[in-house]
């Protein structure tokens, strides 16, 4: 009796992670790291987002947020950069750079990673729905119970349900809950201190550190040293 031919190996799914990295720090990485292992990713690409669509605009450029987030991933195998909504007019649409992406990885699984937080606001997302059709949607899950999601995300979540395998069967259109490490960090926070003069290390890798005391990004405030009494 002839065997039957084995279906070739699924390819690794590549991971999306935007933001605005106003600035990048630990709270970013940390979890991408986790994920990358845990799902098996062949990569995570960074993108920053060049006019948000969900907040104020950042305090640096777009080109200034782009060169800390180069310095945040240098090294890390599996860390990519990619900047392609600085090279596009308007707002940051997800669902625009997911699209994009699928073009240029038309047999490769994609995930976009969300944050527990800025899931829960998905259904407020420019043409929020049409994200499925491009990448599968991983959500960053905090330790302990979680609250209900609203009825049109729970309805959303239902038939879409996946596990880590299920990323690698098809293309997109999965939803995985997925744990990970979650540091307490903000990056509002983080400006606040740079601001005051006061030092966010070990908030923070040290190379963006330097790039920000280097370029005195984010002091819209005097330091103790230059108050005068």
């Amino acid at each position: 009796m002839p065997v039957a031919p084995r279906s070739p190996p699924c390819p690794r799914p590549i991971g999306i992670l935007g933001g605005t990295f106003d600035p990048i720090h630990y709270g970013h990485l940390r979890p991408a790291l986790e994920l990358l292992e845990a799902l098996d990713l062949v990569e995570v690409r960074f993108v920053p987002c060049r006019i948000p669509a969900h907040r104020g605009a950042p305090q640096i450029t777009a080109e200034q947020r782009l060169a800390l987030v180069r310095l945040a991933t240098a090294g890390q195998a599996g860390f990519v950069v990619d900047d392609r909504e600085l090279c596009r007019d308007g707002p940051s649409y997800m669902v625009d750079t997911l699209a994009s992406l699928r073009e240029d990885f038309s047999g490769i699984p994609l995930c976009l990673i969300v944050g527990a937080d800025a899931f829960r606001e998905l259904h407020t997302w420019h043409r929020w729905r049409e994200l499925s059709r491009f990448a599968h949607i991983v959500v960053m899950r905090r330790p302990g119970p979680s609250k209900p999601f609203v009825p049109v995300l729970e309805e959303f979540i239902a038939p879409r349900r996946a596990d880590p395998v299920a990323l690698r069967r098809q293309l997109a259109g999965g939803v995985l809950f997925q744990p990970v490490t979650q540091l307490d960090i903000s990056a509002t926070d983080i400006r606040a201190l740079l601001a005051r003069g006061q030092s966010p290390r070990f908030l923070l890798p040290e190379t963006v550190l330097a790039h920000i005391h280097e370029r005195a990004l984010y002091r819209s405030l005097p330091t103790p040293a230059a108050v005068t009494l």
